[in-house]
C-alpha cells in the first residue's frame, strides 16, 4: 500500500511487544510502501499511553526522530474542521485525535488508516463520503 494515515492503537502496539495486536501491526506498517503520517494530538495520545513502559516514551521519540513517521501540523483550516467532524460524530464518539486524522486523511487524499478503531474508522467518512480502508 502506498501512504498510510497511523492512528494511535497500532503506533502503540508496534512500540509495546507484549501487546497483544503487536505482530500484525508490525506486520501493517511493514506493508505499507510509502510514508506513514500522522498528527501531533495522535502522537499525544501515544505518548500518554508508553509513560507506562520503561523504553516507550524513548521508543515513541525514536520512531519520530528516525522518519518512521511524518507528523502533519495542524492548520486553523483544519482544527476548524476537526471541530466540525466532532460535532458530527459526537454520538459515535470522535476524540480530537481522530477527528485530526480524518481532517489530515482528506487534506492529503488518503484512505488508508492504520488503526484498531475500527468501531470509530469504520463509521467515519472523508468528506463525508467515502469510507476509510482499515487496516490490520
Amino acid at each position: 500500500m502506498a501512504d498510510a494515515l497511523l492512528d494511535t492503537g497500532v503506533w502503540y502496539a508496534v512500540l509495546d511487544r507484549r501487546d497483544r495486536d503487536h505482530r500484525r501491526c508490525v506486520e501493517a506498517i511493514e506493508g505499507v510502501a510509502g510514508r506513514l503520517v500522522s498528527t501531533e494530538a495522535v502522537l499525544t495520545e501515544t505518548i500518554w499511553l508508553l509513560e507506562a513502559l520503561p523504553a516507550g516514551l524513548h521508543g515513541c521519540a525514536e520512531f519520530v526522530r528516525r522518519g518512521a513517521v511524518t507528523l502533519v501540523p495542524v492548520s486553523a483550516e483544519s482544527l476548524a474542521r476537526a471541530v466540525e467532524l466532532m460535532l458530527r460524530y459526537r454520538n459515535v464518539p470522535m476524540d480530537y485525535a481522530d477527528a485530526s486524522l480524518v481532517t489530515l486523511g482528506e487534506d492529503l487524499g488518503l484512505d488508508t488508516v492504520l488503526t484498531l478503531d475500527r468501531r470509530g474508522f469504520g463509521v467515519y467518512r472523508l468528506h463525508g463520503r467515502r469510507a476509510f480502508q482499515i487496516v490490520p
